[in-house]
């Protein structure tokens, strides 16, 4: 009597340890492969204690392995543990670009340290804008009545159309945004100026200046005054917080290509009556 109890005792103890949780696979794996075993046979603690070292079985089903596969992370999300000079030495000039252009921005908004001069800086920008120096060339245009005048004009309303054209095209390119992000303007949006890089205001002064200081005879006065509002009109958009520092310095630098390549392809005085006969409707080839 006392020895069956015993047995009986020893049995729901084994049975009542192998219920925890942590033994779970165990009783999963009695289940399996209990059909050589008794139900009443119970497992020596040195079984137990092999079976819970052995390793899980491994699931058959492709998915659950992907599920336990770790994710792999993008290569442009991954740290590169290793750059080169030049990555770190082009991350440091951006990181310095960056930072000048948003301390230049004192007038980025109405609340920054320059915000009352904003609308005084937004005038002098405008007189750098691509639809202010097309419509007022097309205006000098009509009312002009030289040969020589009219050539002079033509010129710079094509090197105009160019410089839009040419500033738009990159920008539409690189995609890069100004230093504060802001939502471009309806004149910015007709001229195609929408991006930070290259700035269209510091291509176009320095196109405009470069191109009246050699042809036209001014004075030594109005001659630095136009340097001076060049480098100002360049310089504005930064104040603003449209355009990085080297946004400018870009701009300055197609601008005067701008005006090397129309240098190059500089239409004559007969090519510039042509083309005035043909945009009023006045041109007869044949009488």
């Amino acid at each position: 009597m006392p020895s069956g109890y015993n047995v009986r005792s020893r049995a729901r103890e084994r049975n009542s340890v192998l219920g925890r949780p942590e033994f779970m696979s165990l009783n999963q794996q009695a289940v399996r492969g209990g059909g050589g075993e008794s139900r009443g046979s119970a497992k020596r603690p040195g079984q137990i204690k092999h079976q819970t070292s052995l390793p899980s079985e491994e699931p058959t089903d492709s998915g659950s392995k992907d599920r336990r596969e770790p994710s792999k992370m993008p290569e442009e999300d991954c740290m590169q543990l290793n750059p080169s000079f030049k990555g770190i030495a082009m991350n440091s000039l951006l990181a310095i670009d960056i930072c000048l252009s948003k301390r230049i921005g004192v007038c980025a908004y109405t609340s920054s340290s320059w915000g009352g001069c904003r609308s005084m800086v937004a005038l002098l920008a405008l007189t750098g804008h691509g639809i202010t120096w097309i419509i007022g060339t097309i205006v000098c245009l009509t009312r002009s009545n030289t040969l020589a005048g009219q050539e002079v004009l033509v010129n710079l309303l094509l090197a105009l159309i160019v410089d839009v054209m040419t500033v738009a095209g990159v920008q539409r390119l690189v995609k890069r945004k100004g230093p504060w992000e802001m939502t471009p303007g309806f004149l910015d949006c007709v001229a195609m100026d929408i991006y930070s890089f290259p700035a269209a205001h510091a291509s176009r002064a320095a196109m405009v200046s470069k191109f009246l200081l050699s042809h036209l005879v001014l004075a030594v006065p109005l001659r630095i005054l136009l340097v001076l509002w060049a480098f100002l009109v360049g310089m504005s958009r930064v104040l603003l917080g449209k355009h990085h520092l080297t946004d400018m310095v870009c701009g300055f630098a197609l601008g005067f290509l701008h005006f090397s390549l129309m240098e190059t392809v500089w239409l004559s005085s007969s090519t510039c009556q042509t083309l005035i006969s043909i945009s009023t409707l006045s041109w007869s080839p044949f009488f």
